[in-house]
């Protein structure tokens, strides 16, 4: 995928105001007619890039990944290099070609998306709750509240273009002589200047701004979820409205819990003697301490669900399961007197209880603890 803003010569970050300026002057450098037919192509990939880049939509998509301009990425918007030659060829030679000149430029625009992350415990992603993420983005100026000028004033019609926002002058090209359009560079295309510009925002009516934002996140929340924030963006040129803010959140790992859907899972480990007799235990929970009963004869790998203790169902009060797997701890040293009494145990239950069976797949039937314990000591 071809970088647009490499061609263009800007940066990812740059203003609309800068891509058109950029394209302009790229525009100029690479017309067929002034540079020469070799740079026809490079003037073709000047349009197309400017193209993209100039249209909000089209630029959200690039940005993520997708070229509007490839046939293959299923964009099927309107546009292409020829209604781009009109522009052109009206930018450089006036209604020579049949065409107009354009409205002079809104100095009010809107402003850009933006992108953040917000990492939050797994806790949050539970219950919901706020994430707060610090975002540098333009916001509008307090000193003008976005009008731009010192004290409030009014634009005034701009005394160079008369208010059309450009300016008509003659050129020499290998044509000869010709008559071409161009921005005026007093008002920069919008028809009106600010005769006595905000000192702080310089006249745009925004200023680059560092600023926490509190994000909502909903309980039952899943990792990578993309959340919208409207008018959370940037603050268009002129005190324009804000675009929105898009936040990608991230669930960090949890050393207790690990979460499968709406369900939480975790792993302890008993005593063998527990495991057989039965045993009643608090364990940690997202809900504080919580009763966990382990059965009489419990094996190893077994779980045990406490039902209401896992993840809030996203838009539900409805919430899954805490899964609790048990493994059992096996004696690995044992003195004469336990040796003697596990060996007693295993002559009465295991020798009738079990016998050798040997498959091509797993056996159903499990291995008692007694049994375990004694292959490992043998």
């Amino acid at each position: 995928m071809a970088d647009y803003y490499e061609v263009l010569g800007v940066g990812r970050q740059a203003s609309d105001d800068e891509i058109k300026k950029a394209y302009r002057r790229m525009s100029r450098k690479y017309h067929p007619d002034i540079a020469g037919p070799e740079f026809e192509d490079k003037f073709k990939e000047v349009n197309s890039a400017y193209e993209v880049l100039s249209d909000p939509n089209k630029r959200r998509m690039y940005d993520s990944g997708i070229d509007p301009n490839d046939p293959n990425s299923g964009y099927s918007g309107a546009g292409g290099f020829s209604s781009d030659m009109g522009d052109i060829f009206s930018q450089f030679f006036g209604n020579a070609f049949g065409g107009g000149f354009q409205e002079p430029e809104s100095r009010t625009q809107p402003g850009r998306d933006s992108l953040s992350v917000a990492s939050i415990d797994l806790k949050t992603a539970v219950f919901g709750g706020i994430a707060h993420v610090s975002i540098d983005t333009f916001g509008l100026c307090q000193k003008c509240g976005g009008v731009g000028s010192e004290n409030g004033e009014q634009p005034v019609t701009c005394p160079d273009c008369n208010g059309k926002g450009v300016r008509q002058k003659v050129v020499r090209t290998m044509l000869g002589q010709m008559m071409t359009t161009d921005t005026c560079e007093r008002c920069d295309g919008h028809g009106t200047i600010i005769e006595h510009p905000c000192a702080v925002c310089d006249g745009h009516g925004r200023v680059r701004t560092k600023r926490d934002v509190g994000v909502t996140i909903p309980a039952g929340i899943k990792d990578n979820t993309r959340l919208r924030l409207v008018h959370q963006g940037d603050v268009g040129e002129g005190g324009g409205s804000a675009g929105d803010l898009y936040v990608d959140v991230r669930i960090e790992a949890n050393s207790q819990f690990t979460r499968d859907g709406d369900d939480l899972h975790c792993w302890i480990q008993i005593p063998m003697s527990w495991a057989v007799l039965g045993h009643e235990l608090d364990i940690d929970t997202f809900d504080g301490k919580q009763k966990l009963v382990v059965p009489a004869g419990c094996q190893p790998d077994q779980t045990v669900t406490l039902k209401g203790l896992g993840v809030t169902k996203l838009k539900q009060e409805e919430r899954g399961s805490l899964i609790v797997h048990v493994s059992v701890v096996i004696p690995t040293k044992l003195d004469d007197k336990e040796r003697e009494l596990i060996s007693q145990f295993a002559k009465r239950h295991d020798s009738k209880e079990h016998a050798i069976n040997q498959s091509a797949k797993p056996s159903v039937v499990r291995k008692s603890f007694f049994s375990k314990l004694k292959d490992a000591l043998s």
